[in-house]
């Protein structure tokens, strides 16, 4: 059998390593047993008694989670109405005018969810979080529309 460890080390006493408590060799059933009949303290246990614990599992969403999944969804439909009226625009389709129109009512009215948001409590995560993707889409769609005035 070929092993990468040095003869030495294999010829090691049975110990418990100090730095990362893992066995180095088997333990015998006695020494396994004594090793394990301490009992081990709990991690509140060094916490002092009369502090309050507060658990927040990460499956818990915030209150901005919640605003920012709704202004998520209406940022996609935006940006799907903005790509199909740019692609009509370029190809010049007498559908082109009412995709620009469409994509503008979209952005209006994530505009008007993101105002909204921004005055409740969590608008500067909000702001944050979304702020420079609508200033984008609304550069983008105002680009849009005067390409198509100038052709």
């Amino acid at each position: 059998m070929f092993s990468l460890r040095a003869n030495v080390a294999r010829r090691a006493p049975r110990a418990i390593c100090t730095q990362c408590y893992s066995l180095s060799r088997p333990l015998s059933a006695i020494a396994l047993k004594a090793s394990l009949s301490r009992p081990t303290p709990s991690p509140t246990a060094f916490l002092p008694r009369s502090s309050a614990i507060i658990l927040r599992t990460y499956a818990d969403k915030s209150s901005a989670d919640a605003i920012m999944e709704k202004l998520q969804d209406q940022y996609a439909t935006a940006r799907d109405e903005f790509e199909i009226a740019a692609e009509e625009t370029e190809k010049k389709t007498v559908y082109a005018a009412d995709d620009r129109e469409a994509a503008r009512t979209e952005l209006d009215v994530l505009r008007g969810l993101y105002e909204e948001a921004l005055g409740g409590a969590d608008g500067e995560e909000v702001k944050k979080r979304i702020g420079g993707r609508l200033r984008e889409l609304e550069n983008a769609v105002e680009a849009l529309e005067e390409s198509a005035i100038e052709h």
